[in-house]
């Protein structure tokens, strides 16, 4: 089944310093875009984080300092990478979780104003899990019948990703082959997050919620009110919390505060006054 496309879609696979989003790097970043006319483009950059490369991650991507010494850093490549990017959505293997979040956090950190939260995000290990319960590994095999010969390489992961991306949509016939649908189904399970660490979520009611720790469940609102420095404290250079995660709760309080003033109009402060003035002429 061919995968049906209203604009591009941009396959892509990181590697990086370690799992940590706030404070690892990018080393390695690549993209397949795929376009709606069936062609396709390529981008592959190894980047310099900035910071060294512990041993243990180096002995599984094989990317040591010595390799990216001379790759560009994150803020020199950002401008040409997003570029090539373009408005395209997004799709990658466990990406939701790590791929995406690293991406927007290395943003972030470079002052890009690049917008991804207007986008489509396909995760293929999602699809993956609901369907048969592997690892990237296992799944081209299962697939694609194919082995990946160098593995935790960000293009053969790549390749491998949109492959499999491919056979998922031939072998499940209840799989549409459009990316509003893939995006929909490759999301988790639970609360519709609002970051992509997941600390923030949209409970049914619609309302923006932590999703963690002691107000677990509670409205951003609901906590303003009950403990107004909970707010300073999370957005804080103290926290290790995602820039992006800071960023929506800032948008979120920022929505209420203007909220809040708009039920506040002028026209009410100027009949409270008008019958403020009135009380005391009598």
């Amino acid at each position: 089944m061919k995968l049906q496309l209203d604009k591009a879609l941009a396959v892509f696979d990181i590697e990086a310093t370690g799992l940590n989003i706030s404070e690892d790097r990018i080393v390695e970043i690549a993209v397949i875009k795929l376009n709606p006319d069936g062609s396709r483009e390529e981008f592959h950059s190894l980047v310099n984080p900035g910071i060294p490369i512990p041993q243990e991650v180096v002995d599984i991507h094989g990317i040591d300092d010595q390799k990216v010494k001379d790759a560009p850093l994150f803020a020199e490549l950002s401008p040409k990478l997003m570029a090539f990017i373009g408005d395209a959505d997004l799709a990658g293997y466990n990406s939701n979780k790590f791929d995406i979040p690293m991406l927007a956090e290395e943003l972030l950190r470079v002052d890009d104003t690049f917008d991804l939260s207007h986008r489509k995000f396909v995760d293929v290990q999602n699809i993956f899990h609901k369907m048969e319960q592997r690892t990237l590994e296992a799944a081209y095999k299962f697939y694609c019948d194919k082995k990946i010969e160098n593995a935790h390489s960000a293009m053969d992961d790549t390749l491998a990703t949109m492959e499999v991306l491919f056979a998922q949509l031939e072998r499940y016939s209840n799989l549409e082959a459009n990316v509003d649908f893939l995006s929909d189904f490759s999301k988790g399970s639970g609360l519709d997050k609002v970051d992509f660490a997941g600390r923030l979520a949209r409970n049914k009611d619609g309302h923006v919620v932590y999703n963690f720790g002691k107000h677990k469940g509670k409205s951003v609102e609901q906590v303003m009110q009950e403990e107004p420095g909970y707010y300073g404290w999370f957005i804080s250079e103290g926290t290790d919390f995602p820039k992006f995660t800071k960023q929506k709760l800032k948008e979120e309080v920022d929505r209420i505060k203007k909220s809040k003033y708009e039920e506040a109009s002028p026209k009410k402060f100027t009949d409270k006054l008008d019958a403020l003035q009135n009380k005391y002429r009598k």
